[in-house]
C-alpha cells in the first residue's frame, strides 16, 4: 500500500524549493569567489570571441586552456561573448545554480515509481554529488547543461514524444560530444520515428559555422578540433584528477603496454553490460529510465577527458539507487551504500592535500562508480526498472 502511494505521488514542488532556496543562499554567499575564477568558461568566452571574427578556434599555444568542443559550440556561445567577461561570468553562474536544482527534479521525475520520499532522495543527492556541484560552479562548466539535457531527452522518450528527445540529445551533443553515445540507443529502442529530427539536428551541428567561416572553413575547423582532442587526450591520462577508465589503468601500469589493453578490455564489457540492459528492458514500464542513467554514468568513465566534476551526470543514476537499495541484494547494497558515501563525502579540504592526492590517484571514484553501474545492472537483471 505505501509503495503504491509512492508510485502515484506528484512530484513535491516544496522540495524542489527547498532545494532552490538553500542553492540561492550558498550562490550568494560563494559566488564572489566563484566568479573570481570559472578558468573554464574564460575558455569558452574567448572560443567564442574569437568565432564572432571568423578567426582560428584551436590553438596549441592555448596549452592546458584549450579550446576542445566542438565548434557548434563556439557559435552557439557568440551571445555570451557579446557581454564583457565578468558580465558574462555572473550570467553563466546564475545559470548554472539554476541548472542544479533542475537536474534534482529531473531525477526524481525520471524515477519509474517512488519507494522513498523526495526529501530522502534530494537530500542523499546533495551527500553525494554536492562536491561536484560546487567543483562545477567554481570552473564555469557547462555539464550541468549536458545533464540537463539529456535527462530532458530521456524523459521525452518516457513521454512518447521521440522527436523531441532526439533534439534534445542533438543539442546535448553540442554541449558535450560524448551524448552522441544516446543517438544509436534512441533509435534502437524507438525505431525511425526520431530520425528526422536527429538528422536535422546533426546538419546543423555540423553546418553551424558556415556563415561565419565559409564551408572550406568549416571543415577546416572540424579537423582541427579532431587533432586537437587526439593530441591532448594522453597527457591527461595520468592527471589524478582525470577518473576515466583509461587514465585509471594508464596510471596503474604507467610506460607498459598493459594499460591500455586492459582499458580497452574493461571499457568494451562496460559496453557490453550496457547493451544487455537495455536488450533485457523490453516489456519493463519506464525502461528508459535506468537505461539513460546508466548510460550517463559511462560517460566520465569511458571519456579520456572524464574529469571527476563530470560524475555529476550521474545523479539520475544516485537518485535510482537511493530509491531502490532495497531490492539489491544485502551484500552490494551495503557496497553501494558505502560507495555512494565514499564519493560525497570524500573532500579536499576534509583529508587533506597529501591524502586526497592519494586518494584520486589509487581511482577509487572510479571504481566507486563502477560499483553504481553494476548495481544498476543488477536492477534490470531483477527487471526491478
Amino acid at each position: 500500500m505505501e509503495a503504491d502511494r509512492a508510485r502515484t505521488q506528484p512530484l513535491n514542488s516544496r522540495a524542489v524549493i527547498a532545494a532552490i532556496v538553500l542553492l540561492l543562499a550558498l550562490a550568494v554567499i560563494f559566488s564572489p569567489r566563484a566568479i573570481r575564477k570559472m578558468r573554464d568558461f574564460e575558455v569558452y568566452w574567448t572560443a567564442a570571441s574569437r568565432a564572432i571574427e571568423a578567426a582560428p578556434l584551436y590553438r596549441p599555444e592555448d596549452g592546458h586552456f584549450q579550446f576542445k568542443y566542438l565548434p557548434a559550440f563556439a557559435i552557439v556561445s557568440v551571445p555570451v561573448a557579446l557581454m564583457p567577461l565578468a558580465k558574462a561570468k555572473t550570467f553563466w553562474f546564475l545559470i548554472s545554480v539554476a541548472l542544479i536544482p533542475a537536474l534534482l527534479g529531473l531525477a526524481v521525475l525520471l524515477l519509474p515509481d517512488r519507494r522513498r520520499s523526495q526529501w530522502t532522495i534530494v537530500g542523499a543527492l546533495l551527500v553525494v554529488m554536492a562536491k561536484f556541484y560546487g567543483h562545477e560552479l567554481v570552473l564555469g562548466q557547462v555539464n550541468l547543461l549536458f545533464a540537463v539535457l539529456v535527462a530532458g531527452g530521456v524523459l521525452a522518450m518516457r513521454r512518447s514524444r521521440d522527436s523531441l528527445a532526439g533534439a534534445l540529445f542533438v543539442a546535448a551533443v553540442v554541449v558535450k560530444p560524448y551524448a552522441v553515445l544516446f543517438l544509436p540507443w534512441l533509435v534502437f529502442t524507438r525505431g525511425v520515428r526520431p530520425l528526422g529530427s536527429v538528422t536535422i539536428g546533426a546538419i546543423c551541428v555540423a553546418a553551424a559555422p558556415v556563415g561565419l567561416y565559409g564551408f572550406a572553413g568549416t571543415i577546416a575547423l572540424h579537423r582541427a578540433w579532431w587533432a586537437t582532442v587526439s593530441d591532448s587526450t594522453a597527457p591527461n591520462l595520468a592527471n589524478p584528477d582525470n577518473v576515466s577508465v583509461p587514465a585509471m589503468f594508464a596510471r596503474t601500469f604507467a610506460n607498459t603496454d598493459l594499460g591500455p589493453v586492459l582499458a580497452a578490455g574493461v571499457s568494451v564489457i562496460l559496453l557490453a553490460v550496457a547493451c544487455v540492459v537495455v536488450a533485457r528492458g523490453r516489456g519493463i514500464e519506464h525502461r528508459e529510465s535506468l537505461e539513460g542513467a546508466l548510460l550517463l554514468t559511462l560517460v566520465p568513465l569511458l571519456s579520456p577527458q572524464g574529469w571527476d566534476y563530470v560524475f555529476l551526470v550521474a545523479t539520475p543514476a544516485i537518485a535510482l539507487l537511493v530509491n531502490y537499495d532495497q531490492r539489491l541484494p544485502a551484500g552490494l547494497r551495503a557496497l553501494t551504500w558505502a560507495a555512494m558515501l565514499t564519493i560525497g563525502l570524500s573532500l579536499f579540504d576534509l583529508m587533506g592535500r597529501e591524502r586526497y592526492g592519494v586518494f584520486m590517484s589509487w581511482s577509487i571514484i572510479t571504481i566507486c562508480f563502477l560499483v553504481v553501474n553494476t548495481s544498476l545492472a543488477v536492477l534490470r537483471t531483477r527487471r526491478v526498472a
